[in-house]
């Protein structure tokens, strides 16, 4: 058995290190109850862009360029210390974290950011960096394009964990390139939520006999920041739930076994027993014995993509 937490918690909005003190903190407390994999939202550090879904595309520019900088100023950069107290609380806890964070390139034109999701290992390591392939729509105002060099399943003591950012889940080739690698636990961080989302996820535990861990966004009016930009048109009810959260845990087979959490803060706890991935695969295993490859084929480009080449 594997003791998985998943964390609902809003961010300390737009402060890149108060979220990661915080996220120390929950870690922390994940581990005194026993968590072996600890789970955090899409966009956690420093938290999920909410307002692209409110503000006309194209326009309000001030507004937007005002709320870019504030999110490009606390983005981490993974080519500094940003996340060291991050990797230094899995080794301590000896546990493996998963989070969504605001990542800023660092090599090039050093100011894109990507939506990405990384999973740290026990040993204080990172095992893998994940950026968005697709942002959503309005996402595409504030996040460049990931590649697959990051679509991995990776080993760890709790399993062999894959990850995909929200509509990413939508994307049956992202799936099936999951599948393919053997995941045991579908990581799926996201800003999406409701019943129509959860249903989702039940077929994606369905179709790929594996456990799926669904991690939604926390946020009501009162977690945006008082010096927010033209907070009073943008959020000006401080009851108000901006995402409700929503995390869940779902078995091979696609049935429900922890959550969802709704319009509540907490840790949700589930014991996750890996051998029932291999069970469910006894009559469907899609990149397996249910699989046509004589038929169908898929070719994934894991080079990392770049626009310049030097030498």
């Amino acid at each position: 058995m594997t003791q998985l937490a998943i964390v609902q918690t809003a961010p300390v909005f737009l402060d890149k290190i108060k979220t990661i003190e915080l996220a120390v903190t929950k870690v922390e407390e994940a581990a005194n109850q026993g968590a072996e994999l600890v789970v955090f939202t899409e966009a956690f550090i420093p938290g999920y862009p909410a307002w692209v879904w409110r503000l006309r595309p194209g326009g309000d520019w001030n507004l937007c360029e005002a709320l870019h900088a504030r999110l490009l100023d606390n983005a981490v950069n993974m080519e500094s210390d940003d996340l060291t107290p991050l990797y230094q609380v899995a080794k301590k806890c000896q546990l493996t974290i998963v989070c969504g964070i605001e990542d800023r390139e660092s090599q090039l034109g050093r100011a894109t950011l990507y939506n990405t999701v990384i999973t740290i290992g026990p040993d204080g390591t990172l095992l893998n960096r994940h950026r968005k392939l697709m942002p959503t729509n309005p996402e595409r105002m504030v996040w460049g394009f990931g590649d697959a060099s990051g679509l991995k399943v990776v080993d760890s003591p709790a399993g062999r964990i894959g990850a995909l950012l929200c509509w990413e889940s939508y994307m049956p080739l992202a799936r099936y390139a999951l599948y393919a690698q053997g995941v045991e636990l579908y990581i799926a961080p996201t800003y999406d939520s409701g019943d129509d989302w959860i249903s989702s996820l039940q077929h994606i535990a369905r179709e790929g006999c594996c456990w799926v861990v669904g991690c939604g966004n926390l946020m009501r009016g009162k977690d945006i920041p008082d010096d927010f930009p033209e907070k009073e048109k943008l959020y000006p009810d401080a009851d108000e739930w901006i995402n409700p959260g929503d995390s869940v845990v779902i078995a091979p087979g696609g049935e429900i076994v922890a959550g969802p959490l709704r319009k509540e803060e907490g840790i949700l706890f589930c014991n996750i027993d890996l051998d029932r991935v291999g069970i469910a695969k006894r009559a469907l295993d899609v990149t397996g014995h249910y699989s046509r490859p004589d038929i169908f084929q898929l070719h994934v480009n894991t080079q990392p993509q770049s626009p310049i080449k030097f030498g």
